[in-house]
C-alpha cells in the first residue's frame, strides 16, 4: 500500500462526509483552518476530513484523507480549495500541538481497496433504478448521463456523498469496509426511505 503520512492535519466538520475518488470544495475563512490550509498547501498539500459528532470536541473514528488538487487566496482574507478524496483513515489518537488546528494520529491498513481500481462487476442496476426514482422523489436533478461516464468506486461513493440521507447513514457508508458492502448498504437504506414513502402516501379504505 501507498505510505501516507501516520499523523494528518484534520479539519472536523459537522454534516460534511467525505469520500476517496470524490471532489469536495471548501470556503475557508477561520483562522486555524487557514492556518492549516496553509501548512498543508506548503507542505504536501494532504488533509484528513472526519465529521464532528454531537458533543464537545469528539469526531467519527473513520474519516478520509484528500488532496489540495485547487487553491485561490480571495481579497476578503478567505482561501477557496477542492479537496480531492484518496483513502479513508482510522484514527488512532489525537496528538498534542501548539497549532490552532487539530492533528491525529491515524491508521489506512483496513482501506486498501480505496486505492485500488477496481475491475470486479458490481451489480449495480437495482441500485440505480432505486437511487434514480428515490432522487427523483425528493425533486434531485443530476446528470445521469455524465454520472454513467465514472468507474463504478466513483458512482458509489457519489452517491454516498449526495444522496438525501441523515449523517449517520453517510458515516455507516463510509464505514463500509468494501464497495460491495456500501452498494448493499446503500440499497437497503434508500429501500427504507421509498417503502417509508409509499406507505405514507397509502391511504385507510
Amino acid at each position: 500500500m501507498k505510505s501516507f503520512p501516520k499523523i494528518i492535519p484534520v479539519f472536523p466538520l459537522s454534516g460534511v462526509i467525505y469520500f476517496p475518488k470524490t471532489n469536495l470544495p471548501l470556503n475557508i475563512f477561520e483562522r486555524r483552518y487557514l492556518d492549516l490550509v496553509n501548512d498543508t498547501f506548503n507542505k504536501d498539500k494532504l488533509m484528513g476530513m472526519v465529521q464532528s459528532q454531537k458533543s464537545g470536541n469528539a469526531v467519527y473514528k473513520v474519516g478520509c484523507l484528500g488532496k489540495i488538487s485547487d487553491f485561490q487566496k480571495s481579497k476578503d482574507g478567505r482561501i477557496l480549495i477542492n479537496l480531492t478524496g484518496i483513502t479513508r483513515f482510522k484514527i488512532i489518537e489525537e496528538v498534542e500541538n501548539k497549532k490552532l488546528y487539530r492533528e491525529f494520529k491515524v491508521d489506512y491498513k483496513n482501506f486498501e481497496t480505496d486505492l485500488k481500481n477496481l475491475n470486479e462487476e458490481q451489480s449495480t442496476e437495482a441500485l440505480m433504478e432505486k437511487t434514480k426514482v428515490f432522487f427523483k422523489k425528493n425533486g434531485l436533478l443530476l446528470n445521469w448521463k455524465e454520472f454513467e461516464k465514472l468507474n463504478e468506486a466513483q458512482k458509489i461513493n457519489t452517491l454516498s456523498m449526495i444522496s438525501p440521507i441523515t449523517n449517520e447513514e453517510k458515516q455507516k457508508l463510509l464505514e463500509s469496509l468494501t464497495i460491495k458492502d456500501k452498494i448493499e448498504t446503500l440499497e437497503n437504506i434508500i429501500s427504507f426511505y421509498l417503502h417509508e414513502v409509499n406507505f405514507s402516501n397509502k391511504t385507510v379504505q
